[in-house]
C-alpha cells in the first residue's frame, strides 16, 4: 500500500469545503490513515515549500499557507499518490477536468484548495513533516475487496 499527504487548504476550511473534498478522496478509494487540524506556522511552511524558495511567488504562498488552519490528512491505496493527483485535478482550475476536486471547486490558482504530494518519495517526505510513525494508523477495511479486488 502507498500513502501520500493531503492538504485541504486555507480557502478549503474556510469555505466549508473540507467534509467534500474528504468524501471524494474516500469515495474514489483512497483510505484516511491519519488526519488533524493544524495551522501551519512560517517554519512549516518553509520547510514545505522548499522547491519554490526564491521563486516570484515564495511569499505569497507562505502568507497564504499560514493565513488560517488547515487539515492535514495521511491516505493510503495502491498508486495513492496518482490517485490523489487525479482526483485533485490540474494546479490551475481553470485547466482542471470537471469532475476533479479542483476543476469543479476551485477557481484560480492561487486558491486551488488541495496539495497532494506529487511523488512517493515527496510523499514519505511530506508526511514527515506532518505526522509521526505512531499517528499513522493503517487497518484494513472489509470493503477494499470491492474497491480494488483484493
Amino acid at each position: 500500500m502507498q500513502q501520500t499527504l493531503v492538504l485541504l487548504k486555507p480557502d478549503a476550511i474556510q469555505r466549508g469545503l473540507a467534509g467534500e473534498i474528504l468524501s471524494r478522496l474516500e469515495r474514489k478509494g483512497l483510505k484516511i490513515v491519519a488526519m488533524k487540524m493544524v495551522w501551519m506556522d512560517e517554519a512549516l511552511a518553509k520547510r514545505h515549500y522548499a522547491i519554490h524558495e526564491g521563486k516570484p511567488f515564495f511569499s505569497g504562498l507562505v502568507d497564504f499557507i499560514t493565513s488560517s488552519p488547515l487539515i492535514a490528512a495521511v491516505v493510503e491505496a495502491d498508486n495513492a499518490v496518482e490517485l490523489v493527483r487525479r482526483t485533485m485535478g490540474e494546479t490551475d482550475p481553470t485547466l482542471a477536468s470537471p469532475g476533479t476536486i479542483r476543476g469543479d471547486l476551485a477557481l484560480d490558482i492561487g486558491h486551488n484548495l488541495i496539495h497532494g504530494s506529487d511523488s512517493e518519495e515527496n510523499a514519505e517526505k511530506e508526511i514527515g513533516l506532518f505526522f509521526t510513525q505512531e499517528e499513522i494508523l493503517s487497518y484494513p477495511r472489509d470493503t477494499e475487496k470491492w474497491v480494488t479486488g483484493s
